[in-house]
């Protein structure tokens, strides 16, 4: 193995790293200190600067990872159950998501440029059209379905309350949006 090769790869761990520890510390303190993050990512100030210069460039890598991982999902879930189910389970990835970026994407959106919009928001919305796709070529409901519009539902749902009862709404709107498609079980 080349010498860059592994420092490439090390870096590359060492982003990972970051991400996973800023994400979690995002989600239980919106206002978690850099010097924080990378205390107990690991690293040092200036790993965490050279991948991230700023808080917000930081919290655009939290966002972006969170929505890469989204979209994996839709591809991988057809693979492990079926259309219907493989929705419904995207759909409860996405709230959870997006309940546990609540207290940073006031901040994310700030800091995104339009740039950033497009290559977040278009893979979402091709991720759930496929899903939806697949959910009406097997036949599992029976209304046409626009990805657009289902993915702006579902961020509605994310402006619930991340109590138990702003949990228990939210499964229930969603279980309403699945009647609504006409969704069969």
């Amino acid at each position: 193995m080349h010498s860059d090769d592994k420092l490439r790869s090390d870096a590359r761990d060492n982003r990972d790293r970051i991400l996973t520890i800023a994400r979690d510390a995002l989600a239980v303190d919106p206002k978690a200190s850099m010097h924080s993050i990378a205390k107990a990512a690991g690293v040092g100030q200036g790993t965490l600067y050279r991948h991230f210069p700023t808080r917000e460039a930081l919290l655009l890598g939290v966002y972006r990872d969170g929505i890469e991982a989204l979209v994996q999902l839709a591809a991988d879930l057809p693979t492990k159950m079926g259309p219907l189910e493989a929705l419904q389970t995207w759909c409860e990835q996405f709230t959870d998501y997006g309940r546990k970026k609540h207290g940073v994407a006031e901040a994310v959106r700030g800091a995104m440029s339009p740039k950033d919009f497009d290559e977040t928001y278009w893979p979402m919305v091709a991720a759930l059209r496929s899903l939806m796709n697949s959910c009406i070529e097997a036949g599992v409901v029976r209304q046409p379905i626009d990805a657009e519009d289902f993915l702006q539902y579902l961020a509605l749902l994310l402006h619930l309350p991340g109590n138990e009862e702003g949990i228990a709404r939210e499964k229930r709107l969603l279980a309403l949006a699945f009647r609504g498609i006409g969704a069969s079980t």
